[in-house]
């Protein structure tokens, strides 16, 4: 089975293509340009170099948050036009959960944690290849009351690693370390074997016209607008 990913719900964007357990080919970036001028380019220069087409995957899978409601929303609509242009189906995997895919192996909890702003996060916590925790949205105090209940060493993932390991560090009771930089962010290549592993467990796969975004909150300017309305 051959997916072709994209991940843009973060500050990185990036996109991949495997071939069930085998890694094809990945581009990532992490600039300050937004997605909507890195992610298609970057699609395309990997298809290219692969030597392939869109027509030649069999799914197509998304972070569909939580995360930055732009870039969210761009990567969604994005695999949406891709998938229907292909007349293929679609799958979306959480943000979060592609976050902490890399450190299945790691003997503790790990905590995803993406940067929500105001001192909040989008969060959910893993241990090996089960969840504990749903996603949710929250204070960084309490994630902390949250991961002192498992009295267990934590590894925090995701963009907001080193905000929460610099905010709670230092008075936590529990042993609490952040992912190298390198492997913080999530991965289309990570999407792309979560699809898989969930799909071959027998998860359905969807249209592209039925995929949609994950918001566990709403945007900044609908929450300013519902402000002004209630004053």
């Amino acid at each position: 089975m051959k997916i072709f990913a994209l991940d843009c719900a973060s500050v990185s964007a990036s996109a991949a293509l495997t071939d069930s357990a085998v890694l094809l080919g990945e581009s990532f970036t992490n600039v300050k340009l937004t997605h909507s001028q890195t992610l298609l380019p970057m699609a395309q220069a990997l298809l290219e170099n692969c030597r392939a087409d869109l027509s030649d995957a069999d799914v197509f899978a998304v972070t569909v948050g939580p995360g930055s409601f732009t870039g969210v929303r761009i990567g969604v609509a994005a695999l949406k036009g891709m998938a229907d242009a292909a007349c293929k189906p679609c799958f979306g995997v959480s943000a979060l959960e592609a976050a902490a895919y890399p450190f299945r192996d790691f003997n503790g909890i790990v905590c995803a944690v993406m940067d929500a702003r105001c001192a909040q996060v989008y969060t959910a916590l893993f241990s090996g290849c089960g969840r504990l925790t749903e996603d949710a949205a929250m204070q960084i105090t309490e994630l902390a009351d949250l991961l002192s209940e498992y009295n267990r060493p934590v590894l925090l993932a995701g963009d907001g690693a080193q905000k929460v390991l610099e905010m709670i560090g230092k008075t936590c009771g529990f042993p609490l370390m952040a992912a190298s930089p390198q492997l913080c962010f999530p991965r289309a290549s990570s999407v792309a074997y979560l699809a898989y592993e969930k799909i071959h467990n027998g998860e359905p796969t969807v249209s592209s016209k039925a995929l949609q975004p994950l918001y566990l909150r709403l945007p900044q300017a609908q929450r300013e607008l519902n402000n002004k309305q209630k004053n």
